[in-house]
């Protein structure tokens, strides 16, 4: 039987398999994404140890040696547009004489993106790129190879999860893509809602993008020998899902594989809630959220290493010693701790972090001081700072040492009472929504986003930064609480007069966060995305204007996300007077549906038929009783989140799961590890409007 640690295990074998076997005497040049996923598959050491001269990111401004004959791309990405730009430029301004490139897209999608029909001759598009590589390098007569690699996940946790990088900016369709789609098409055939619309009406590179990750897909469980059923809940989802059951490879495989299993891919949409909330109570998710991310990377943050070195600290200067991460595949001791703070509550993670630097420092029979009581930066720091003299120490346990120096330095951060300044008003919002009406629960945030003494006053943000509250908190509270809006007392008597002050009141707010972005002294990355300025001096007040317009579009639109469900619309449960209001988890809701003893069918989660004989079982059900797949059928089941994933959510899946069918093993897939501030930077990019669609 197919096992999740099974399919965690295989990202590394492809590594191993598909690229470290070509890399030997050879410079490698890489791109972020594939630099990412090979981060949580042992790093660039995996390929010194194969052999590699070098490691170079992909770009233009970088080159081989004049002794450097090999080179290695490894690119996550179709190879035409800026990827073909960038290679020929590194060929041109090298001497090489043998070049191999490794593409995680498969071949079909490169036949689909170039027009040409995908029973073609089987590495044609392959075969092109080859000649023009010869054609570079200047003599017909070098060497050049270009295949397929499908180094597309990181297994981020060996038990649990596994992450697609490359679809880091994969997220669900939203109003002012609809908006877009039907620009392109005839009055009579648009679509009036997103649950309506079909997968060749999406844009061309959005197209290929499902097509690229359904390839992914297939070849995971091409490797596992797994026979799938998919199911999909949410527009996009239903895209992939289809994609993958009508994948040619899919069906053939389909027929021969032993191993059963079930995968849902669910919109990340049918839940903001979960993902913009402050409600996680995990570790791993304030560490991220605090943080600065590793250049490059989406998931992992730097850790600062300066406590670890005899090196003085300059005030506003950047630390000489290199960074360290999250990432510990070296060490077994290292990976469970990660996979404890990954799982577990916030206080559980802590005390265990400071459980395993104390008994390691005891090993090694370091003068360590035990204190009992609450766990503080200061004394996990000096737990840390007795490794500092011991060298064999130091090397032998530096991922430990980098998750306990993370943890510190996230439990001293200075923006980490901002999490719960947010998390208390989270709560009152939610309390307020089954009591009153929406536009009143909004005036609540209208004080926190008023700036300070009038439009005067000195460049210095909100009132509500006083209260812990900057523009990226204000933004936060705000998808929370329109992602929750259909959830509050309808409006009184028909709404007329609500709907107006709901509109005025919406007004006076976009102004105010305006006003607020502009006097910011420096613009966050938050703000840089989704206003497309780099600095404040860039930032007029109409562009702070418009963005902040074209952000309540999107807001307004929240709340109509899960409209199409017939069963799990609600992810609210609203005060009776005994309980508080509660949040409810999509993801429970829907897992609980999974695995639920009587296992009805679920209306809200769609099978995806892969086949004839699937639209044959389909069409009998309307007239007898057929038996139809079910997902809670299988002993594996992939939960794939599009668009993202939190470290909360991850231990609600597992605990759900242990808890309502024991025997059954759930792993997650996602586009990406979730921060709060990820969810505004995906809604409100500042080049939200998609291409519209186009023949590929």
């Amino acid at each position: 039987m197919s096992s999740a640690e099974d399919f965690t295990q295989l990202p590394v074998t492809v590594w191993e398999k598909a690229v470290l076997t070509k890399v030997n005497k050879a410079v490698v040049f890489m791109d972020d994404a594939c630099a990412e996923a090979l981060h949580w598959c042992g790093g660039a050491a995996r390929l010194f140890e194969a052999g590699a001269r070098d490691v170079k990111r992909f770009s233009s401004f970088e080159a081989g040696g004049e002794k450097e004959p090999k080179a290695v791309f490894v690119v996550s990405t179709l190879l035409r547009g800026q990827t073909v730009d960038v290679i020929r430029d590194i060929v041109s301004l090298s001497r090489f004489q043998y070049c191999v490139v490794l593409t995680a897209v498969a071949h079909p999608v490169h036949l689909l993106a170039a027009g040409v029909s995908a029973e073609s001759e089987r590495s044609a598009a392959f075969e092109q790129f080859e000649e023009k590589l010869r054609e570079w390098m200047g003599d017909a007569s070098y060497t050049a190879e270009v295949a397929h690699a499908p180094v597309v996940f990181a297994p981020v946790s060996r038990q649990l999860l596994l992450l697609a990088p490359a679809y880091a900016h994969l997220f669900p369709l939203l109003a002012p893509d609809l908006e877009a789609i039907n620009a392109r098409r005839p009055e009579k055939k648009r679509f009036a809602r997103l649950a309506d619309v079909d997968a060749h009406a999406l844009p061309a590179q959005l197209q290929l993008d499902i097509r690229a990750l359904a390839c992914a897909l297939n070849a995971l469980f091409e490797a596992c020998g797994a026979r799938e059923e998919s199911f999909a809940v949410g527009p996009l989802s239903r895209a992939i899902a289809g994609e993958l059951a009508a994948h040619p490879q899919a069906r053939s495989r389909r027929k021969t594989a032993h191993e059963k299993a079930a995968i849902i891919f669910v919109d990340r949409t049918m839940d903001l809630t979960g993902a913009v909330g402050h409600h996680g109570d995990n570790l791993v998710e304030k560490i991220l959220t605090v943080l600065e991310p590793l250049p490059g990377h989406v998931t992992d943050v730097q850790v600062d290493m300066l406590e670890l070195t005899s090196v003085p600290r300059t005030p506003h200067s950047q630390s000489p010693v290199a960074p360290g991460c999250l990432a510990q595949t070296q060490s077994p001791a290292a990976q469970s701790l990660w996979e404890t703070m990954l799982t577990s509550k916030h206080k559980e993670a802590v005390m265990e972090v400071r459980r395993a630097l104390v008994e390691t420092a005891s090993k090694e029979k370091l003068p360590i001081k035990m204190s009992m009581g609450r766990v503080t930066p200061e004394q996990l720091c000096s737990y840390v700072k007795l490794f500092r003299g011991s060298g064999g120490a130091l090397e032998s346990h530096a991922g430990l040492l980098q998750l306990g120096l993370a943890t510190a330095q996230t439990l001293g951060h200075p923006g980490l009472p901002r999490w719960d300044a947010c998390l208390a008003f989270e709560r009152l919002l939610l309390q307020a929504l089954g009591d009153t009406t929406f536009p009143a629960v909004l005036r609540q945030l209208l004080p926190l986003v008023m700036p300070r003494g009038g439009e005067d006053a000195a460049p210095s943000g909100s009132r509500s930064q006083e209260d812990g509250y900057g523009p990226d908190e204000l933004i936060l509270l705000l998808v929370y609480l329109y992602s929750l809006a259909d959830e509050a007392l309808p409006p009184h008597g028909g709404g007329g007069g609500e709907a107006q002050q709901l509109e005025m009141l919406e007004r006076e707010l976009i102004g105010a966060l305006a006003l607020v972005i502009t006097r910011e002294a420096e613009l966050s990355p938050l703000l840089q995305k989704v206003t497309g300025c780099a600095t404040p001096e860039e930032l007029s007040m109409e562009r702070a204007h418009s963005t902040v317009e074209e952000m309540f579009e999107t807001l307004r639109a929240l709340s109509h996300t899960r409209e199409h469900l017939k069963q799990l619309r609600s992810v609210y449960t609203a005060s009776d007077g005994v309980h508080q209001a509660t949040y409810r988890p999509f993801l429970r809701q829907l897992l609980e549906e999974v695995f639920h003893p009587d296992r009805p069918e679920c209306p809200d989660i769609e099978h995806t038929s892969g086949g004839l004989t699937d639209l044959l079982k389909t069409g009998f059900s309307m007239f007898m009783k057929v038996s139809r797949p079910h997902p809670g059928d299988n002993p594996l089941l992939l939960l794939f989140l599009v668009g993202g994933v939190t470290p909360s959510e991850l231990r609600l899946i597992r605990d759900t799961a242990s808890t309502h069918k024991p025997g059954t093993q759930v792993l997650v897939l996602s586009t990406r590890l979730l921060r709060p501030t990820d969810v505004p930077e995906l809604l409100f990019p500042a080049n939200r409007r998609p291409l519209p669609p186009a023949a590929i």
